[in-house]
């Protein structure tokens, strides 16, 4: 008799307990990919382990290389697994722009908004160090 596994492929439940050892997951149930992620990808012809970038440039060659040896259908299936792995890192990309702009966002807004006090007796502002109102009155002055 076959056992059954959850859709993780991870044993120990199907992942809806709050604590299933399976790994940060978001909201969605998706486990969050990053750059170093591994994959394990059975294409047409091959069974191929890497990052995202590392099996989308190995499957972009091997449909260059079917190409090249006059197999049209093989190269096509190469072609298309190169695509998911593409789109992918697309993804990945767009979820860390995201992530960075949100990070940046969240810091704009725990800074303290600088606003100069006007002092009477502060220095320099009422003399216009800095802003060349000093080398004007000197030319006036000399003229």
């Amino acid at each position: 008799m076959k056992r059954t596994r959850s859709r993780n492929h991870r044993p120990g439940g199907n992942g809806s307990s709050g604590s299933s050892g399976g790994g940060t997951r978001h909201h969605n149930g998706q486990i969050p990919l990053n750059r170093n992620h591994v994959f394990d990808s059975n294409g047409p012809e091959v069974r191929i382990r890497g990052t995202s970038q590392q099996l989308f440039e190995k499957y972009l060659q091997l449909g260059r290389d079917a190409t090249s040896g006059g197999d049209r259908v093989t190269a096509e299936a190469y072609f298309q697994h190169a695509e998911h792995y593409f789109r992918i890192l697309n993804a990945m990309n767009q979820a860390a722009q995201q992530a960075q702009a949100e990070r940046q966002e969240r810091v704009a807004r725990s800074r303290p908004v600088y606003q100069p006090q006007h002092n009477e007796s502060g220095p320099g502002e009422e003399q216009g160090e800095g802003y060349g109102e000093e080398s004007t009155e000197s030319e006036a002055v000399a003229s």
